[in-house]
């Protein structure tokens, strides 16, 4: 990475830190991704019966360094905190389509956010990118199940791109997505999100942000009381280059990996929570840091 290109990368990524249910700082405009990294776990990819449900998503992210293009650390001052509380409502509804469940969901995310850089500090809270979209949801088993959705993710979070902090990304994003799950309560537990991110231009900067892929994951093991214990976190990937004012930007793509414990409790009563922290790994052009979740499903 050049002298020049290290300073953009510190200056861009401190300039929109983004959160959409406190998302950390990444790669692409402002280092930062409009999707929340790392927020499914289990069951992302299983689909309930017809109905309303209610899920509330808890997180907190913090990171205190940024990694350039090589992977080491960047020589700034910075730390980044984020905290999001997260609702979510789910219909499924009685009609089907190719044999699938078909689905409408949406996403508000509600964030507080604080970015330091050398001795300087800003904070922000409020509404951040609003997520919804349909979706199809089969059952191939008992035990296996699968979901596909599109995704649109939608600029309503606070953005000014002068700011040190911003809660929203200022553009759309089309989010074409495939899940899966395998769910035995007494035995292996697989599940994964798979999404492609289609970064639309933002107006105010001139900047197109390159196309992302990225995937939620755990693994674990059923005890047959309502337990599963095992691993989760992402892994993501900047693919294409981001564009400004027609400049291809060059050595800024993102991609981290992260991992860590997590749980899952499922009622009698029908509700289930999840719960995993994860530390991030391998990361090249965005920060590094840990986050926490809490995912809580409830059927109305």
């Amino acid at each position: 990475m050049t002298r020049r290109t290290n300073k953009l990368l510190v200056i861009s990524t401190l300039a929109s830190v983004s959160a959409a249910l406190a998302v950390p700082v990444h790669a692409t405009e402002g280092g930062g991704t409009s999707y929340p990294l790392g927020a499914e776990n289990y069951m992302s990819g299983a689909m309930p019966p017809p109905g309303f449900y209610g899920q509330l998503f808890v997180n907190h992210y913090e990171a205190d360094n940024l990694r350039g293009n090589d992977g080491k650390k960047l020589p700034v001052d910075f730390r980044v905190r984020a905290n999001a509380i997260t609702p979510r409502l789910i219909w499924v509804s009685d009609y089907t389509l190719f044999g699938a469940s078909v689905a409408l969901h949406a996403i508000v995310p509600l964030v507080d956010l604080k970015v330091d850089l050398n001795g300087q500090s800003q904070s922000k809270q409020g509404l951040g990118d609003v997520i919804f979209g349909p979706a199809l949801g089969f059952h191939h088993s008992e035990k296996f199940h699968s979901i596909l959705a599109l995704d649109m993710i939608a600029p309503t979070g606070r953005y000014d791109k002068g700011d040190l902090a911003n809660i929203g990304r200022n553009y759309w994003v089309i989010e074409p997505v495939y899940a899966m799950s395998y769910v035995d309560p007494n035995g292996l537990n697989l599940d994964a999100k798979v999404m492609y991110d289609f970064n639309r231009e933002n107006p105010a900067t001139d900047y197109r942000s390159g196309q992302e892929f990225h995937v939620d994951y755990a693994v674990g093991w059923g005890l047959g009381n309502g337990w599963v214990l095992g691993v989760g976190g992402y892994y993501y990937r900047q693919t294409t280059d981001d564009r400004q004012n027609g400049e291809t930007v060059k050595d800024n793509k993102g991609r981290a990996l992260a991992i860590g414990p997590s749980i899952k409790y499922t009622s009698k009563e029908g509700w289930f929570v999840t719960g995993k922290w994860e530390q991030e790994t391998e990361v090249r052009n965005r920060a590094q840091g840990n986050a926490y979740w809490m995912k809580l499903t409830v059927p109305f």
